[in-house]
């Protein structure tokens, strides 16, 4: 069994409606919890993005960075790019990891990597090696 069930990263905004319109209407993302001053929207079945209105701990530029995996980089960009989203960076292939991305702007300003891995083996590990808890030699103290 994996130690860890599920997984939310919280990023600080400065303006909570703002940000909400931008990752439910243009990234897609669904709207999970409702914490008041903070929300937590679904990227996946176990990964979510948490958004808390925090104006004056906003460090975006070069701070952080989101990825969001898709096979269909050229087309969400396309659509990003139509809807204003600023693009940082222009689709591209990065044969040195063996991806597909372009880089997107949300309204802090936080880095979105929009990316499709071309290795057929990205997440392809045996269901039950994930399962097995990780054993860690602890040296105990005397």
């Amino acid at each position: 069994m994996n130690r860890w069930s599920e997984h939310i990263t919280f990023i600080n905004v400065s303006d909570l409606e703002r940000s909400h319109r931008f990752y439910t209407e243009w990234i897609g993302l669904v709207p999970v919890h409702d914490q008041g001053d903070c929300r937590i929207y679904r990227i996946g079945r176990d990964a979510y993005l948490g958004l808390c209105h925090r104006p004056s701990d906003v460090r975006a530029p070069g701070s952080f960075l989101i990825t969001l995996i898709t096979p269909h980089v050229e087309r969400e960009v396309a659509q990003l790019e139509a809807a204003g989203v600023p693009i940082e960076l222009p689709v591209q292939d990065h044969p040195k990891y063996a991806i597909t991305q372009a880089f997107v702007l949300d309204p802090d300003g936080y880095r979105i990597e929009i990316q499709r891995f071309h290795d057929p083996n990205w997440n392809q590990s045996p269901r039950e090696a994930t399962d097995k808890p990780v054993r860690r030699s602890v040296k105990r103290p005397s």
